[in-house]
């Protein structure tokens, strides 16, 4: 099987250590790169320097609260560029403010997920993204 490509952009050292091990875990092999700040995420995604040699990911596991651009921003950027807005973005973030599930989803995320502030049921939510969108659902190819 294919390695799912991944990009995660989370600023937390915590956050980043407890994904990347949930993904590890997983069924799905996977393919991820890390990135602080939303931007190098956009760098990350347009392939500037340092980043033009990246891969581009299936799904995008973007956090709101980020350095520099917030993921709001990011998010926007994303669903507005033609090159990338067929990526899916899942808002994995700590916020459950009304306003910023409205704003995700008005800017066409595709997924908006609290992360559950206890490990077991952190690698719960990540089970359930694995099992959603690296095994169940059909991502989009390179070539759209």
């Amino acid at each position: 099987m294919k390695p799912i490509k991944i990009l995660l952009v989370e600023d937390n050292e915590g956050d980043i250590l407890l994904t990347t091990e949930a993904l590890e875990e997983g069924q799905v092999p996977v393919r991820q790169s890390v990135v602080r700040d939303g931007k190098s995420a956009l760098d990350f995604l347009k392939k500037l320097t340092p980043y033009h040699n990246e891969f581009r990911p299936d799904l995008i596991l973007l956090d709101i609260n980020l350095p520099k651009y917030s993921g709001l921003e990011v998010l926007k950027i994303i669903k507005n560029d033609d090159d990338l807005k067929s990526i899916p973005v899942i808002i994995l973030t700590t916020s459950s403010s009304e306003s910023d599930i409205n704003e995700s989803y008005l800017n066409s995320a595709n997924c908006y997920i609290t992360k559950p502030v206890d490990t077991v049921n952190f690698n719960l939510a990540m089970r359930k993204v694995e099992d959603f969108w690296m095994s169940f659902t059909k991502l989009p190819t390179q070539n759209i």
